[in-house]
């Protein structure tokens, strides 16, 4: 593992323990899974590429528009689907048929101890074992992209 994806992992560890806050990305005080990874782009990379626009819980569903998956495509680096690997971001469709809305970072390239630090309701940011559900649920994986200007 690179030392890049070692602080990728060390700064969505950080994080870990900050409540679940719709639509917040303030570590130690609120954060959802958006919130989560935009705070580690700030840490690793500066300035948000993009502004969030206010969004509801069921966001996205009513037209089945991929949003989320569209800006990751704008503003990660497309990886692929194929092991685990620490410090990427991971896409998830949590219901069939319904538009992937769920992201986090891979913590750990060997797959037998692999685990997916996200933020996820009622619980806040935490760590847990990327299961053969989690697996069968990702629908992109991402790296974050070079600092920009490095």
């Amino acid at each position: 593992m690179t030392l890049r994806e070692q602080k990728i992992i060390r700064v969505a560890r950080s994080w870990i323990g900050t409540p679940y806050r719709h639509q917040a990305s303030v570590k130690g005080k609120g954060c959802d899974c958006l919130g989560l990874l935009r705070g580690v782009w700030r840490e690793m990379i500066g300035e948000e590429p993009e502004v969030v626009p206010s969004y509801t819980a069921d966001w996205s569903e009513t037209g089945r528009e991929e949003r989320l998956w569209a800006v990751a495509i704008r503003n990660l680096d497309v990886a692929t689907i194929d092991t685990a690997k620490g410090g990427q971001v991971v896409l998830f469709r949590m219901r069939a048929g319904y538009v992937a809305k769920h992201l986090g970072v891979l913590a750990g390239s060997n797959a037998e101890y692999a685990t997916v630090i996200h933020a996820y309701t009622g619980r806040g940011v935490i760590e847990t074992p990327l299961t053969d559900a989690w697996v069968r649920k990702i629908v992109a994986q991402f790296q974050f992209p070079a600092r920009r200007g490095a």
